[in-house]
């Protein structure tokens, strides 16, 4: 069995192992490999979300994804260890509590900050670089407030107050931008005067986001300025203290004192990269690999994410250390380490095709500079942020499908407080769901009604839907085309009210207004009358040809169909009034609404049932319902099906 051992659980790292297991599963080579990632924690972490949790946009769950739930299902083994060494001439891997001997190891360890030798950097700044920084920062900017509120020395309060943040590339402006968007949240809350914080950026560059061309740049700086930060650009820092920082800028040496100084200055790989001496590295400690992401020096090891080192062909630096590098380098180090290790196909070389770059300022503004080689564009904000939103998603749709989606939704959207979204707070829950208990009641005493009706007019003794919705056609007919003879009031006389005022079957009309009658490219109508009170049709050409074709045909399936919507309407109005499975039967009354509509319309009176239904979807069988019981035991039973792991049906 050849073993095949992943070093870090980080982007590159856990792509790399899903790849694998994917590919060996496909070929049905699983029992002749053995494939194991190792890091540290038994989590993966969004590195790029760290500010959101530093600023307290989103809650430090969002940027956590158990790897248990990653690779539940798949044949890649887990192990919670630190890498200490990489032996590659024995081939093995020392951690702290165990050795592992490997085949063919991936090296996908990550970054970690560098801080240019500036005296002080290491021991008195923060960083943000980890779950466990953006949880230590998150801490402390509420702790500097808290102290302030309580500081009468208007001087020392002003220190506390007083934040930097030194680096402008893309971690710093996120990090200000979210920190911006935070004082104001945290000064209302411990009753400061805004004009007592300072904010600060710091960078050696003459403009931030170097990476985004001149005029987006420009207007990233301009919607910090409009935040209250103060840019300085050009400015070199020589030394930071415990409550101090030392810079220079326009050629005067400036000391400040300040309780908060965040590092954000670049990058280097990470000690276990650095570490690999036998291996010839570039560019910080980054590992000089072949075209197939290999180590120019040993075949075996392969490369991937941040601590690759190749210059792609065409290209005149060497491939970035961003995400989309890390999701790219994956795949081809997942195929070519297989292809070498079977023995078969054709080894891919690494010709990535990056999209482009997006900054967000904080939860409301955003840049993007986006496309393909040579057609590249810049997107308004709003747009911006949502391609950044869209790009988040596609990640987590590879990593842990549904499950963490809808997580993010919840986070990003539905959640958000303090209006912190580019949307605003328009779709974030901000009233108590006890207060959709009397409209669930309602409209399942509705349903239920509209069942017991049904029974009392001899919908289960024989057919009934042909006066039903010939009667509910003749109606609009009426209006639209006026009464034909005999034909109109016999119409009005056969219709049977199927849903009482839920429908507009047994209706009469010898005239009446048409408001609309829209027809839509010959698939659907779109029909809206006042015959003494508004009703709503949508005629659909297919759902015409279904009726008349198969449920019209005999009074077997007519008797069928009526059995049906009765036991539905009576179920549904049951389950709603108990609070059980109120989603779906949220959903089924929608579904059962849409069908009136689309066959005998509905009465404007009754529209309310629809929304009603769109209520019920989210929340409503949270409180006061069976559903409180019922639904944790059904979702804990749900998440130990096997297929269901594997495919993250299933939401925490």
């Amino acid at each position: 069995m050849k073993r095949i051992v992943i070093v870090g659980a980080g982007y590159a790292g856990v792509l790399t192992a899903k790849h694998l297991a994917k590919s060996l599963k496909k070929f049905k080579k699983q029992d002749e490999f053995e494939v194991t990632i190792i890091d540290k924690h038994k989590f993966h972490t969004m590195l790029t979300e760290l500010h959101e949790v530093a600023a307290c946009r989103v809650e430090e769950e969002s940027i956590k994804i158990s790897l248990d739930k990653v690779f539940a299902g798949r044949a890649v083994n887990i192990v919670t260890d630190y890498v200490n060494e990489i032996d590659v001439e024995g081939k093995v891997i020392k951690g702290q509590k165990s050795e592992y001997p490997y085949d063919y190891v991936v090296v996908a360890a990550g970054s970690k900050p560098t801080f240019f030798n500036v005296k002080g950097a290491v021991e008195n700044t923060f960083t943000l670089w980890s779950y466990e920084d953006a949880i230590k920062l998150r801490e402390h900017i509420q702790n500097m407030f808290r102290k302030a509120v309580s500081e009468l020395d208007e001087r020392k309060k002003k220190e506390l107050l007083t934040f930097y943040v030194v680096g402008a590339g893309f971690t710093g402006v996120e990090m200000m931008g979210e920190l911006a968007e935070y004082v104001p949240v945290l000064c209302d809350r411990f009753e400061i005067d805004p004009k007592m914080v300072s904010l600060i950026e710091v960078d050696l560059l003459e403009r931030v986001c170097t990476i985004l061309p001149n005029k987006q740049s420009a207007k990233v700086a301009r919607r910090l300025n409009k935040m209250g930060v103060n840019l300085m650009l050009k400015t070199d820092i020589s030394e930071v203290g415990a409550d101090y920082i030392v810079y220079k800028h326009n050629n005067q040496e400036h000391t400040v004192k300040t309780n908060t100084v965040i590092w954000t200055a670049g990058i280097e790989s990470a000690d276990l990269s650095r570490g690999l001496e036998s291996l010839p590295q570039a560019g910080r400690g980054r590992i000089v690999t072949d075209e197939y992401l290999r180590s120019i020096a040993n075949p075996s090891v392969y490369v991937a994410g941040d601590n690759i080192y190749f210059t792609a062909e065409g290209e005149k630096a060497p491939v970035p250390q961003m995400v989309e590098n890390a999701e790219a380098s994956a795949k081809t180090v997942a195929h070519n380490l297989l292809a070498d290790a079977l023995g078969s196909g054709q080894p891919q070389k690494y010709a990535p095709k990056f999209h482009g770059v997006m900054v967000c300022v904080g939860g409301r503004y955003g840049a993007c500079y986006l496309g393909l080689p040579g057609r590249f564009f810049s997107l308004p904000s709003p747009f911006a942020m949502l391609a950044k939103h869209f790009v988040n998603l596609l990640y987590f749709l590879e990593v842990l499908g549904w499950n963490k989606i809808f997580s993010y939704l919840n986070h990003e959207f539905f959640q958000v407080r303090n209006r912190r979204s580019f949307v605003g707070g328009h779709l974030s829950n901000r009233s108590a769901t006890f207060f959709l208990v009397p409209l669930r009641m309602y409209l399942g005493f509705y349903w239920l009604r509209e069942g017991i009706i049904k029974i009392q007019e001899g919908w289960l003794t024989g057919p009934r839907l042909t006066p039903f919705f010939s009667g509910a056609n003749q109606f609009y007919e009426n209006i639209l085309n006026g009464p034909v003879g005999a034909a109109a009031a016999d119409a009005t006389t056969a219709a049977v009210d199927a849903t009482t005022a839920a429908t507009v079957a047994g209706g009469s009309a010898a005239g009446g207004t048409v408001w609309l009658n829209w027809n839509i490219m010959g698939l659907a109508r779109v029909i809206l009358v006042d015959g003494g009170e508004l009703a709503f049709k949508l005629q659909v050409g297919l759902m015409d040809w279904i009726m008349e074709t198969f449920v019209m045909y005999s009074s077997p399936v007519q008797n069928t169909m009526q059995f049906v919507i009765v036991v539905s309407e009576i179920l549904v109005g049951l389950a709603l009034l108990g609070g059980l499975f109120t989603t779906i039967s949220g959903v089924y009354s929608i579904i059962l609404q849409f069908m009136f509509i689309t066959s005998t319309g509905i009465y404007f009176s009754t529209w309310w049932m629809l929304f009603a239904g769109v209520a019920m979807m989210f929340g409503a069988g949270r409180v006061i319902s069976l559903d409180y019981y019922v639904m944790p035991f059904l979702k804990n039973w749900w998440k130990k099906i096997k297929p269901v792991k594997r495919w993250y049906l299933y939401n925490d």
